[in-house]
């Protein structure tokens, strides 16, 4: 890191945060089919802004669903590649109510940018945009080759992105891949992220007689939908959140003692959580800790649920068909597959009579975890302490990027998730927001790191 560096990245703060500004406006909700069009406009906007720092071969590059971008720069001879992975695509923003300032009207409030995708995932790779710029602008040339590989499927699955890379090994082929995607510890305090849980999620729908019904006729004698998914519901977990679905644990590997300690020695504040989030009480499996819960123990939970009367006062009928979506978070050795199958014969087996349940299967993601005495990741370390005057933790992360698995497994390259995001800045949530505390000094530690790599 430069006085260099450091001088430009605040003489042209206040456009970067303009720049930032116009990709944050593009609602580019990827799960929502009315908004396709704003997703290849976030695409053609990155295509453009990495085409203004100096990314050559930049294009965008078709998929069996929204198109991912790709730039390169590769004339550092005889230094490593770097690979920087992102998405632009974004999480619906429902619901919109709770919303204090419109999700894509970005505003910038007690030195927090609020806007959908200002953590997750736009603020942070375009973090590595600008360092690439600044790298460029003060030196000229950049210390490393870098590739960009920016997708807009993450939010739903990166459902064409495991064909992508497949078919694109050679393009991708890189020493390392870098993705800031993950939040820190805490405030002040940087972590590099050492594993991801896996995802498998799916809707259930019951379905009782062919239309809702008058209670008061029919009440007593007719099978409810919304009591039988309930029933059904209520069978997947105890009263401890220990998941009840066969074989759902057979291939949990239990924590080793020193992984243990590791996440004791974090010092975690579970009071400090409980005041936060405004909740009396914490909730889990018992005999773990909060982080062990979080990272490294799988779940199952009752995304949403819906089915009869939804509107002001009483409406006595009973509902004919009742759904919800269910999300589990797996753990290294959970094949998401394998697992939905699993809650699929639950299913089965707990549907009481009189209605008939059907089931859709959604977004997958294989768990992640990666090995640490690598040079890249020490170097991504000291990156961090250098900036952030702080130790860096190594940690794992509670949240799925369904990718990140494939991307060991087809490019077989050391993965390094250093992101500058915060637990508590409510990325899939209202209110979204980044610290532009964590804006300014990721830039630096992205540039710190970038030239460590260079003179190895």
């Amino acid at each position: 890191m430069t006085n260099r560096l450091q001088e430009y990245l605040t003489e042209h703060r206040a456009g970067h945060l303009e720049q930032l500004s116009e990709f944050l406006k593009i609602p580019s909700i990827s799960a929502l089919s009315e908004h396709k069009g704003d997703m290849r406009k976030s695409a053609e906007w990155l295509v453009a802004s990495l085409q203004e720092i100096g990314m050559e071969n930049v294009t965008i590059m078709e998929t069996g669903g929204h198109p991912v971008v790709y730039g390169d720069w590769l004339h550092a001879a005889d230094k490593p590649t770097v690979l920087i992975y992102g998405h632009y695509d974004v999480q619906p923003v429902d619901p919109l109510e709770l919303w204090e300032s419109p999700p894509f009207e970005p505003t910038i409030r007690d030195e927090k940018i609020y806007a959908r995708g200002a953590t997750d995932d736009k603020g942070q790779t375009f973090m590595h945009i600008k360092a690439v710029e600044a790298l460029l602008k003060v030196h000229n040339e950049l210390p490393v080759n870098i590739k960009f590989l920016i997708e807009g499927e993450e939010e739903i699955g990166s459902v064409h992105l495991d064909q992508f890379v497949d078919e694109n090994k050679e393009l991708l082929r890189a020493d390392v891949l870098v993705i800031s995607d993950t939040p820190l510890l805490a405030k002040g305090k940087p972590a590099i992220c050492t594993g991801l849980r896996g995802l498998a999620s799916l809707q259930i729908s019951v379905k009782g007689a062919k239309g809702d019904l008058h209670s008061g006729l029919y009440g007593g004698g007719v099978p409810n939908s919304i009591h039988a998914l309930v029933q059904i519901l209520d069978s997947m977990r105890d009263q401890d959140g220990r998941i009840q679905v066969e074989g759902f644990y057979d291939k949990v590997e239990e924590l080793t003692e020193q992984e243990r300690a590791a996440f004791k020695a974090l010092n975690d504040d579970e009071e400090a959580l409980k005041k936060e989030l405004e909740l009396p009480e914490l909730f889990g499996e018992k005999g773990y800790s909060l982080l062990e819960r979080t990272w490294v123990r799988p779940t199952l939970e009752v995304n949403g649920i819906y089915g009869g009367f939804q509107g002001e006062g009483v409406k006595t009928v009973i509902p004919a068909e009742a759904h919800a979506k269910i999300t589990c978070r797996l753990v290294p050795e959970q094949d998401p597959e394998e697992v939905t199958a699993l809650l699929e014969k639950h299913i089965e087996n707990h549907t009481p009579p009189g209605v008939t349940v059907t089931t859709k299967r959604y977004d997958t993601g294989k768990p992640f975890a990666a090995p640490v005495d690598h040079k890249v990741f020490q170097l991504a370390a000291k990156a961090y302490e250098e900036v952030y005057q702080a130790p860096v933790a190594f940690s794992r992360m509670g949240g799925s990027i369904p990718v990140v698995e494939t991307f060991a497994h087809v490019l077989r390259i050391p993965i390094v998730l250093m992101g500058f995001g915060l637990p508590s800045e409510n990325f899939h949530a209202p209110n979204e927001h980044f610290h532009l505390e964590n804006f300014d000094k990721g830039l630096l530690t992205l540039t710190n790191y970038y030239q460590k790599l260079g003179r190895e």
